[in-house]
């Protein structure tokens, strides 16, 4: 994939960015999505578009929006969005659901990874890859012989966003020595499609980690769902109450099995911000006192990566720099 270039919305902006690879799954059934402004998106179920809420960017899975329900586009189609982009004139309009259709399919979708932003444009759609990279890393490193750093133990990925990719798993365990399908095998991957169904996943967890010797449980995104299932502010009570819970739980387990818990978070815009960072991390106060660390990472110069560790009990505030690459995560 090295070479191939896409739009990403990255930090709000339009940009070109580079992809790593092409993630690839066979589907059943797709969605055929029409607009207003006469538009025809085809995705899958799970595949998130940006819908607007409020005036706020929500990203929410296509099986979720309805008839009615306004997202966004970019402004023209591809090739004057290409010329536009040029002129730092391309940009995101609003459009409105007409009609949403579900069809038979069958065949494999294609979809690309763009390690430096969540979401590419291409055709007359922007679409999204949320890129876990840091986790997939983790998942292949806890399965290394301990005098190599790990704890030789198999993993359990909780999977809110459609993250996981094998492929990427493969391409890490071949650069750390490990046999890939072996590593594969070892990573038990669960898709929770709602709240609900996440908290009740991390219910169920004990059954399965004494049996499958895990070491690690990884939750890719913590908060996703909870904000899709939870919107204004007269649900944030019932929606913080039920991630309280769901946080304790995910304790509750590293304690009793001596493992270790990885969970990835979104963050939102504050528009109220006029200079700094104006993103700040979903979740309140209850995920930040119930993470025992909390690193806050970020694109540096040259594709290098930032992570700043935000809080810890036993770290001071500071810096690390690193580049994400084909074999995975390495010092600059």
């Amino acid at each position: 994939m090295k070479g191939v270039k896409v739009f990403g919305f990255v930090n709000g902006k339009i940009k070109k960015v580079d992809t790593s690879y092409i993630y690839r799954e066979r589907v059943k059934k797709i969605l055929i999505i029409r607009t207003r402004r006469g538009r025809e998106i085809k995705l899958t179920k799970l595949h998130k578009l940006p819908k607007l809420i409020n005036r706020k960017i929500v990203w929410i899975e296509a099986f979720k929006l309805k008839k009615g329900d306004i997202i966004l586009v970019p402004s023209k189609n591809y090739s004057t969005f290409l010329q536009n982009f040029e002129k730092k004139q391309s940009k995101f309009i609003e459009d409105t659901i007409e009609e949403i259709k579900e069809i038979e399919y069958n065949d494999y979708v294609y979809d690309f990874v763009v390690p430096e932003g969540h979401v590419f444009v291409g055709g007359e759609l922007p679409t999204l890859f949320h890129n876990t990279q840091i986790g997939f890393q983790l998942a292949v490193n806890v399965q290394l012989p301990k005098e190599k750093g790990g704890l030789e133990g198999n993993v359990i990925w909780i999977d809110s966003e459609h993250t996981f990719s094998s492929q990427r798993i493969i391409s890490m365990a071949k650069a750390v020595g490990l046999d890939p399908d072996k590593t594969l095998k070892n990573i038990y991957v669960a898709r929770a499609y709602n709240s609900e169904h996440q908290v009740f996943l991390v219910e169920k967890l004990p059954e399965e980690i004494e049996e499958k010797n895990v070491r690690l449980i990884v939750v890719d995104s913590i908060t996703s769902h909870f904000r899709a299932d939870f919107i204004g502010r007269g649900e944030l009570a019932r929606r913080q109450q039920l991630l309280n819970k769901h946080l304790h739980q995910l304790q509750r387990l590293a304690d009793a099995y001596n493992l270790a818990v990885y969970i990835t978070n979104q963050v939102m815009a504050r528009p109220d911000v006029l200079f700094g960072d104006p993103t700040a991390p979903v979740g309140g106060h209850v995920l930040a006192h119930l993470s025992k660390y909390r690193v806050y990472i970020r694109r540096g110069k040259g594709g290098l990566r930032i992570a700043r560790m935000i809080d810890a009990p036993n770290l001071p505030e500071a810096e690390a720099v690193f580049k994400i690459t084909e074999e995975g995560i390495r010092d600059p």
